[in-house]
């Protein structure tokens, strides 16, 4: 995830197992009603709150490399978060902005993006095994 995604669940006090669960969705192919392939290896998923639903909750937009392939060869990347109240969707520019990013991060080798957890430009979730990053 990106540095802004890691403050936001801090903010609302996200467990990592919510994130992980939407990393799966994403990758097994799954995305809900009001979720949308947005191009560009871009997905828009709803998250619920603790405690409600997905309807008032938060929304993110995650970049998979290979939606529907094995879990091993998977890179899922949190590229932006918010809460729906906060904002509806995004612009169009910022869709822009994030296909960039997520090209750029699904087509890093290995030592790329160890470079990057390094830095901290990327933050990496432990998904036991599963889908990361």
């Amino acid at each position: 995830m990106v540095p802004q995604v890691a403050r936001w669940m801090r903010k609302e006090r996200l467990p990592e197992a919510v994130l992980c669960q939407a990393a799966r969705e994403v990758a097994a192919g799954r995305l809900g009603a009001g979720e949308a392939d947005l191009g560009d290896r871009l997905y828009k998923k709803r998250i619920a709150r603790p405690g409600g639903g997905k309807r008032g909750g938060y929304r993110a937009i995650l970049a998979c490399r290979y939606p529907g392939d094995a879990p091993e060869t998977q890179r899922v990347l949190f590229a932006y978060a918010w809460a729906k109240n906060v904002a509806s969707t995004l612009t169009p520019d910022g869709r822009a902005a994030l296909a960039r990013v997520a090209a750029a991060f699904l087509e890093a080798t290995e030592a790329q993006v160890s470079a990057l957890l390094a830095t901290k430009d990327v933050i990496e979730v432990d998904c036991h095994d599963d889908i990361a990053t």
